[in-house]
């Protein structure tokens, strides 16, 4: 038999092998691009709750605390911009209530001005629109804005919206957990007990509002039903700072395909979560089981008394952090021995898999990303700011181009940003 005829049958054998070469991504190639997209797009994360202990001239985000999300984490992980929150929790529907709600808010939109005016002007910048975030990060500095959730804040003085448009809020949800006086919320699903069936009449009076000062409006804690009437009422697009997809994890913080679908009709953005139990929550479930008999084990023979978190934000400063400290430590052993056998639970593949649904759904144009540090939220691979990074090479790897990325990275939230803008000038000039 001649070599031509040994050798012909392998031809298709090496075309494929070649073929293969040649499409495959190189690894070193992809970290190359990671690294080269990371440093030049705007990295912006919607959702970083904050406690105002954590504001002042002794302790601030100015050495690396304790927290998910400090200035050193920012600038070690390529961070950007960080939307600061002005959290309020849920209480009565009194003018008691409502007093408490306001001075909470108060105190924590003060905190993050202290942050930005006295205690580190020469290393992050508030911002209220989407040219001064692009100036100030061309400055090389860090970017603050402030986000409201839950307007419960707010009470009946619908001028306050307003007010706290002039302090730099620039997003509000109507509701956290529990129904508001604008709007049912989310945990109403629990025992199917609702206030409004949506929205109050406060709270369609309150979307005017909002869109007339220029406020973006939040639908990651409201109902279902509520966002559908908000998106329905709203003249400017809407975001939701910080859900993932419900079709991928059914609990009641996503939202499904028809609110998705919603948003992208009206030109909104949802910023996709990473928090864990809302990525997968039977995946989490089973590490968090497994995790917590390890802690408990450990910390029982080291005499350390888990707290909750209610109590841990009751602490004193001091205390607080030599807690904090204690649990950390005890917890990145817990880790490191888990990492050992494989479980790592929830990662960042977990959370970009919501993404891509949500990008294959409603297009790559109505997509962002949030991570909930501080508030519960963290996946491995992105449990503070300093891995950043790790969420732009996980988009290379998944093939998104760098106009994509740049868009899901902070472009999609500073388009809507602008638009909404844009209705409040129509608005306040007619």
């Amino acid at each position: 038999m001649k070599s031509s005829q040994l050798l012909f049958p392998l031809v298709p054998i090496l075309l494929s092998v070649l073929l293969i070469q040649c499409t495959t991504p190189n690894t070193s190639d992809q970290l190359e691009r990671a690294k080269r997209l990371h440093e030049s797009v705007i990295t912006i994360d919607t959702h970083v709750d904050i406690n105002t202990n954590n504001f002042t001239a002794d302790r601030n985000y100015t050495t690396d605390l304790p927290t998910q999300v400090t200035l050193p984490k920012m600038e070690e992980g390529g961070l950007d911009v960080a939307w600061f929150i002005v959290y309020t929790g849920q209480d009565t529907l009194s003018e008691e209530g409502y007093a408490a709600a306001y001075e909470n808010a108060i105190d924590k939109f003060d905190a993050i001005h202290r942050l930005v005016d006295e205690y580190a002007p020469d290393r992050i910048e508030l911002a209220v629109n989407a040219e001064q975030v692009r100036d100030i990060q061309a400055r090389g500095k860090k970017v603050a804005m402030i986000g409201v959730e839950n307007a419960y804040p707010i009470g009946t003085d619908l001028s306050r919206i307003k007010e706290f448009h002039e302090r730099g809020a620039r997003y509000m949800s109507l509701s956290h957990n529990g129904h508001s006086q604008f709007c049912d919320s989310n945990t109403g699903e629990r025992d199917n007990v609702w206030l409004y069936n949506g929205l109050s009449d406060l709270g369609k009076q309150a979307i005017v509002e909002m869109n007339k000062w220029g406020i973006m409006i939040d639908l990651s804690h409201p109902s279902k039903e509520s966002n559908m009437q908000t998106i329905a009422l709203s003249k400017a697009p809407v975001i939701a700072s910080h859900s993932s997809a419900r079709t991928v994890n059914d609990v009641s913080r996503n939202l499904d395909d028809e609110e998705l679908l919603a948003l992208k009709e009206n030109g909104g953005v949802v910023q996709t979560v990473a928090f864990r139990s809302y990525v997968d929550s039977e995946k989490h479930a089973q590490w968090q089981a497994d995790a917590d008999e390890l802690f408990d084990a450990r910390a029982s023979a080291l005499g350390f008394e888990r707290k909750s978190w209610a109590d841990i934000r009751t602490m004193e400063a001091t205390d607080r952090d030599q807690y904090m400290t204690q649990y950390r430590a005890l917890q990145a052993e817990v880790s490191a021995t888990m990492s050992e056998k494989g479980q790592y639970g929830v990662d960042v593949s977990d959370f970009i898999d919501h993404l891509d649904y949500m990008v294959n759904l409603i297009g790559i144009n109505h997509v962002g990303i949030s991570s909930d540090f501080d508030g519960g939220g963290g996946v491995h691979g992105w449990d503070d700011a300093s891995e950043t990074f790790s969420i732009t090479l996980e988009l290379v790897k998944r093939g998104y181009s760098d106009e994509e990325i740049t868009k899901l990275w902070g472009a999609n939230l500073l388009r809507v940003l602008d638009e909404v803008e844009a209705v409040a000038a129509s608005m306040q000039g007619s």
